[in-house]
């Protein structure tokens, strides 16, 4: 009976011995979990009773446990090294077999699939081409291939333009249409600006010319004026007021503003139709209600970019009116002449009894540089200005010296022209890389211009890209007015839509590059949301998050969603387990989300080797989610898990077995000794 008691203590301590040997070998094993040998007594039992027998039969192995206690994780500088902080494996596939793993030793084989050391195939949930991580669990593959480019359409600068800024001064003369075509108020669809042709005679006595064509809106005529002489300067307004005395529109009324319709509730007053005006999707036109010293209250309209205001009124059968005044630059009432009207003088427009449509002109504003002077002309056609007549109803001196008027004259060359600057780069259809500049002027409060007003010029590569084009071609100088409230936040509706429609994408030399060319404004380049996909270099500048606050001039960010392409220049992992492909260019896509599994019991795991197990009926089946979901860890990048064998343990264990091995094996030595004893009895 000793021998077997004996042998039962030999086989379990060598088992021991064993199990505490395999737990130091692995000690550096990325992810191995140690074991432990758990024993129990045994003794004699018969069928259905116990054993009255008190004395032991020996020991037995009851089981050999896995621990899967949370191992130190160390720092690494490989991208794919990942460990799990917390519960769960990683899931990867063995040929057509399932297995669970902690050890985090990933790359990217020939094929682009992620995998371990041993050829296994780490499992995620695949993304789509934006990014979107779906349900469907598969091998994580990487696409080697280059990255496309991708055009700019959408800039968003973030930044606050100080209030406390100083309107920029320059001297020069200024010179303003208050003549007859200014301003006026014509029955039908286009006004009456003629034909002209511009001179300017510099201090030098050079001379410069323009021609302006019939019938464009002052906003066109001053963009084309600024580009194409040199130090003149001319911006435009139209403004229009609506007599409150005269103003009896029904239910059954609507007007008709720039292809606005105002009906019901907003005809019920001035007051009303002034909100609902600001409210409504006319950009750059500010309606405001006044009595400018007048019998009865007015709204005036006005556009602060000098387009022409096309007004049409329907009665629906009632007999409303709506009687529309014309207003000189100083906003008084002004005459057919545009000079500033007597009692009962001023030019009017009543609807319906002077017609279904009105255009309204705007009123031009030129500047000349010091010493400069100007002179305009009806143009007879023939581009020779010395046979030409001088109109003195289209532009007058407004009795103004050139010592005695101060201006903010933009140019790009020149810091001393505007306030704040800022760029960004933007790209092509080509993926080649431009510089989009931006430079804010704040503007003078003024009869025509609100106070918080701030022009935005816009240029790529140093180059106009303004929309119309000039008689010659040319791109205007772009420039769009952005309207802050007296807190320093953006009225988006008093401020011009920043829609560039008239880029050409051009190479160093200057000359177009092949990419996708601008669709224009006049051709429908100027609707948003953009064509998706694109069809054009035509982008949106969103300034809704610009502010004009009394704090230094701050850029909080600046996005702009395209690029040039890009080569696979590395992986990442963030702690959720998203994987990131990271490219030469800076930008990064979504690959997959790491697939983790958790069990119910992890030590009903099998092992199969290579630090990896499988699920049995013990464990039962693998729940699986994303990291840091439900009881499932976070992974952690650029580490790996160490085992969580500790070695002192472990040594101090082997004595112990060795131990147990040496005093089982002295039991036996003993019996043998007393069973020869009574051997040798005679």
């Amino acid at each position: 009976m000793p021998f077997n008691i004996a042998l039962s203590g030999l086989k379990a301590s060598s088992l021991d011995l064993e199990v505490t040997g395999n737990n130091i070998a692995n000690a550096g094993t990325v992810g191995f979990k140690q074991s432990r040998v758990e024993f129990g007594d045994l003794y004699a039992n018969s069928f259905l009773s116990s054993s009255s027998n008190p004395v032991g039969d020996g020991v037995q192995v009851q089981d050999v446990r896995q621990l899967f206690g949370q191992g130190n994780i160390n720092f690494t500088d490989r991208g794919l090294d990942l460990a799990i902080s917390g519960d769960g494996f990683f899931i990867v596939e063995d040929g057509d077999q399932t297995k669970f793993t902690r050890a985090g030793q990933f790359g990217v084989d020939k094929d682009g699939f992620v995998v371990n050391n041993t050829g296994m195939r780490l499992q995620g949930f695949t993304a789509d081409e934006d990014g979107n991580v779906g349900g469907i669990r598969d091998d994580i593959v990487v696409n080697n291939e280059n990255l496309a480019p991708q055009r700019t359409q959408l800039v968003e600068p973030s930044l606050n333009l100080d209030s406390s800024e100083l309107v920029l001064e320059e001297r020069g003369i200024e010179f303003t249409t208050d003549g007859a075509q200014a301003g006026f108020i014509n029955a039908g669809l286009t006004n009456s600006f003629p034909a002209t042709n511009w001179t300017v005679t510099y201090a030098d006595s050079s001379t410069d010319t323009l021609v302006l064509p019939a019938g464009q809106s002052a906003g066109a005529n001053a963009a084309q004026i600024t580009t194409a002489l040199d130090g003149v300067e001319a911006t435009a307004t139209t403004s229009v007021a609506i007599n409150a005395d005269t103003f009896t529109p029904d239910a059954s009324s609507s007007l008709t503003i720039n292809g606005i319709t105002f009906s019901g509730s907003s005809l019920d007053s001035v007051g009303d139709l002034a909100i609902a005006i600001n409210s409504s999707a006319l950009g750059g036109v500010n309606a405001v209600v006044e009595d400018a010293g007048l019998a009865s209250e007015r709204l005036v309209l006005t556009h602060n970019q000098g387009a022409d205001l096309v007004m049409s009124f329907n009665a629906g059968g009632g007999a409303g009116t709506v009687e529309l005044e014309r207003l000189t630059v100083d906003g008084q009432p002004a005459d057919a002449t545009g000079a500033i009207a007597g009692a009962g003088a001023s030019q009017t427009h009543t609807f319906p009894a002077d017609g279904t449509d009105a255009t309204i002109s705007g009123i031009m504003t030129v500047i000349t540089e010091e010493g400069a002077t100007i002179a305009v002309f009806d143009d007879d056609g023939d581009n020779d200005p010395t046979n030409n007549v001088v109109n003195t109803d289209l532009i007058t001196a407004a009795g103004l010296t050139g010592s005695q008027f101060l201006n903010n004259v933009f140019d790009p060359a020149d810091a001393g022209t505007y306030n704040h600057s800022t760029s960004t780069p933007i790209y092509d259809s080509l993926g080649n890389q431009h510089v989009l500049s931006m430079y804010f002027v704040k503007q003078a409060a003024t009869s025509a211009t609100q106070a918080n007003t701030w022009q935005m010029y816009t240029l790529i590569n140093g180059n106009d890209i303004g929309d119309p084009v000039t008689a010659g071609g040319d791109p205007t100088r772009q420039a769009f007015a952005l309207v802050f409230d007296n807190e320093g936040n953006l009225r988006e509706n008093l401020s011009d839509l920043p829609i560039i429609t008239n880029w050409l994408p051009l190479d160093a030399n200057g000359d177009y590059n092949g990419a996708d060319q601008p669709i224009n404004g006049a051709d429908g380049g100027n609707v948003l949301p953009l064509p998706d996909p694109p069809d054009s270099s035509n982008f949106f500048i969103d300034i809704t998050n610009l502010t004009q606050y009394g704090s230094p001039f701050t850029i909080a960010d600046m996005q702009q969603d395209g690029f040039t392409t890009g080569r696979l220049s590395g992986l990442d992992v963030d702690d959720s387990g998203i994987m990131f492909a990271r490219y030469s260019n800076g930008e990064s896509r979504v690959i997959s989300q790491l697939a983790m599994a958790s069990f119910n019991d992890n030590e009903g795991l099998s092992p199969v080797g290579d630090t990896a197990w499988v699920s049995t009926f013990e464990s039962g089946d693998p729940i699986i989610g994303t990291p840091g979901t439900g009881v499932l860890g976070s992974i952690k990048s650029a580490s790996l898990e160490e085992s969580n064998v500790d070695l002192s343990d472990q040594l101090v264990n082997l004595i112990v077995a060795q131990r147990n091995y040496q005093a089982n094996a002295k039991t036996i030595e003993t019996a043998d000794s007393v069973t020869q004893t009574i051997i040798n009895l005679r």
